[in-house]
C-alpha cells in the first residue's frame, strides 16, 4: 500500500477542558480561606478587577447571569437573590425555638441528656445575626485578636538545645545530640535508628547509645525514649521507684493493656495490694512528654452556611456572606485603556483580562448558589436529624443530594468538601451528613451508620458492670429494634468508638 498525503474529514465528540470550567471546577473545592486566597491573587494580577468595599449582598450584578435555574424541588425560588434566606417547611415540627442555642460540643451527640434531644428543650441563646466578623477596630471597641492573646511558647527543640550545652561536655557527644535531637517526635520519643547516625558522624553506635543514655537524663522526663516502655522506665527511673517489679510489668504491657490483675500479679510476684499500687504509679505518667511543646493554636471554624428554625415550623438556610469575595468589574477602566492601547498584543491582553474578570465572577456566582442547593437538600433530607437527634440521622449518598437537585455527583463531591454549616446542634461539615445504609431486619426502613452506633454506644453505657454485653448480645438487643448488622460490624463500631472488649470492661470495672 502506497503512504501517500490526503485530507480526511471526521466527526466526534470530545469534553474539552476549558480554563474557565476548569477554574469553576476548582472554585467549588475551595474552601473559604482558600478561596479568599485565590481571589485575592486574581485582584492582584488583573487590573480590571477591583474589591467591592461597600458589600451589598456579596455578589457582583453582573453574576446575576449566572445564576442557575433552580430545581422544582429544591425550595429555591428563581427570583429569589443567592444571599437571601431561603426557608421552607418541613414536615415535621422542628424542636428548637427560634434562638435556639448553637451547641458546638461534638460529644453532645452521644450524650442521651443532651438538651437538644428532648422535644421543645434547649436553652436560650445567640443569633446567627451576631456572628459576623467583628468590626471596628479602636481601642476602646474592640479587643485583641485572638493572635495577639497567645503566649511566646518555648518549642521542643530550643527546650533541648538548651539543655544540651549545659549537661554534655564533651564535643562529640552535642554533636550526637543535635543529630538526635532532630529526630524527636512531637510525643518526645526517638524514631529512626542510631546506626544511620553513626554512620554519618563516623563513629560507632556504641558511642551513639552512650550519648542517648546521656539525653534520656533531659527535662522532661521520658524524652528519647524508643518505646513506651522505655518512656515509662525512665519516669520512674527520675522518681526512684524503678525496681524489679515495676520493670517486669513494663515489659508486660500487654497484659496491662488487657487488665488481666491475676496474670500480671503472677509474674511480677506481688500481691493485690502491691499491684494496685504499682498500677496506681503507671497511670500517674505521662506517655507523651513532649505534648506540652509545640502547640499550634486551634484556628476556628468559619461556617460557609448559617441555618436556624422559623417560626411557625421550618428552617431558614442562608449563606455566610463574610465568607463570600467580593469583587467587581471596572468597566469604566476597560473603556479607558481599550481607546489608549494601540498595539494589537495590548489589545489582547485587555481583552483577556475582561473575559477571565467577567469569568471569574460568574464563578463566584455559580460557586454561591451551588452550595446553598446542595445546603437546602441536605437539610430537607436530614430533617429529622436537626428536630430529634442523631439517632433520627437517615442514610444518605452523594447521588440522592445529586438527583434532587439535578446535578452531577461529583459537583455534590466538590461543593461538599470543606465546607461547613452551622446548625442548632454544632457547627458539622457537609460531608458528615452522608453515611452508609444498615438495612433493616424487619425489611423497614434503612438505618445510617451514624445512629447504629449511637445506639451501641448507648447500650454499653446502660450495661451492668457486673455482666457487660458482648457483641453477641449487642447484635441480638439490636435486632430487637429492626436493626440487621452482624458481630464483626459491631466490633468495628465499637473499636472505632475507642471502647474495649466486654472482658476489658469488666477487669476495668472491677480493679477500680
Amino acid at each position: 500500500m502506497a503512504l501517500i498525503p490526503r485530507l480526511e474529514l471526521r466527526q466526534g465528540q470530545a469534553l474539552v477542558m476549558t480554563p474557565q470550567l476548569q477554574q469553576a471546577i476548582k472554585l467549588l473545592q475551595f474552601s473559604n480561606l482558600e478561596l479568599a486566597t485565590y481571589v485575592e491573587q486574581e485582584l492582584a494580577e488583573n487590573p480590571l478587577l477591583e474589591p467591592d468595599d461597600e458589600g451589598g449582598d456579596g455578589l457582583d450584578g453582573a453574576q446575576s447571569e449566572a445564576a442557575p435555574e433552580a430545581s422544582q424541588d429544591d425550595g429555591v425560588d428563581d427570583e429569589t437573590d443567592p444571599l437571601e434566606p431561603i426557608d421552607f417547611a418541613a414536615d415535621a415540627d422542628p424542636s428548637f425555638p427560634d434562638n435556639a442555642d448553637l451547641d458546638v460540643d461534638y460529644d453532645n451527640l452521644w450524650n442521651a441528656d443532651s438538651p437538644f434531644d428532648a422535644v421543645g428543650g434547649g436553652p436560650q441563646p445567640t443569633a446567627f445575626a451576631d456572628w459576623g466578623s467583628g468590626g471596628g477596630s479602636g481601642f476602646d471597641t474592640a479587643g485583641p485578636s485572638l493572635e495577639q492573646t497567645l503566649s511566646d511558647k518555648v518549642s521542643l527543640r530550643q527546650h533541648l538545645t538548651s539543655q544540651l550545652s549545659l549537661m554534655l561536655n564533651d564535643p562529640v557527644d552535642r554533636l550526637i545530640g543535635v543529630h538526635l535531637i532532630d529526630m524527636v517526635d512531637e510525643s518526645g520519643y526517638l524514631v529512626g535508628d542510631l546506626a544511620p547516625v553513626a554512620a554519618l558522624l563516623d563513629c560507632g553506635v556504641e558511642r551513639v547509645e552512650a550519648a542517648l543514655a546521656k539525653l534520656q537524663q533531659f527535662d522532661p522526663a521520658g524524652i528519647f525514649a524508643r518505646s513506651l516502655a522505655e518512656c515509662l522506665a525512665l519516669q520512674l527511673r527520675d522518681r526512684d521507684r524503678l525496681d524489679p517489679a515495676m520493670q517486669t510489668l513494663l515489659d508486660n504491657l500487654d497484659l496491662v493493656a488487657k487488665r488481666d490483675l491475676d496474670a500480671l500479679m503472677a509474674v511480677c510476684g506481688v500481691d493485690a495490694d502491691d499491684m494496685a499500687d504499682m498500677m496506681a504509679e503507671i497511670r500517674a505518667l505521662n506517655p507523651k512528654p513532649a505534648l506540652e511543646f509545640d502547640q499550634v493554636a486551634a484556628e476556628p471554624i468559619t461556617p460557609d452556611v448559617f441555618m436556624r428554625s422559623r417560626r411557625g415550623g421550618g428552617w431558614i438556610i442562608e449563606l455566610n456572606s463574610d465568607t463570600l469575595p467580593r469583587v467587581l468589574v471596572n468597566n469604566r477602566y476597560y473603556t479607558q485603556i481599550r481607546r489608549a492601547a494601540c498595539s494589537r498584543e495590548d489589545k489582547q491582553y485587555i481583552s483577556g483580562c475582561l473575559q477571565s474578570a467577567n469569568w471569574l465572577v460568574k464563578s463566584l456566582h455559580q460557586r454561591a448558589t451551588t452550595i446553598l442547593k446542595v445546603a437546602t437538600e441536605i437539610v430537607r433530607q436530614q430533617d429529622g436529624f436537626f428536630a430529634k437527634g442523631v439517632q433520627y440521622l437517615r442514610p444518605l449518598v452523594l447521588r440522592d443530594i445529586a438527583e434532587a437537585i439535578e446535578m452531577h455527583e461529583s459537583t455534590v463531591s466538590r461543593v461538599t468538601s470543606n465546607k461547613y454549616m452551622a446548625t442548632p446542634r454544632g457547627i458539622y461539615e457537609l460531608k458528615y451528613f452522608f453515611t452508609p445504609a444498615i438495612s433493616s431486619s424487619a425489611g423497614g426502613e434503612a438505618h445510617s451508620s451514624v445512629s447504629v452506633r449511637h445506639r451501641i454506644k448507648a447500650l454499653i453505657d446502660a450495661e451492668s458492670p457486673r455482666q457487660p454485653l458482648s457483641d453477641d448480645k449487642i447484635v441480638a438487643l439490636l435486632g430487637t429494634e429492626e436493626i440487621g448488622i452482624a458481630r464483626r460490624t459491631v466490633a468495628k463500631y465499637r473499636e472505632a468508638m475507642r471502647i474495649p472488649s466486654s472482658v476489658q470492661r469488666r477487669r476495668a470495672k472491677a480493679s477500680l
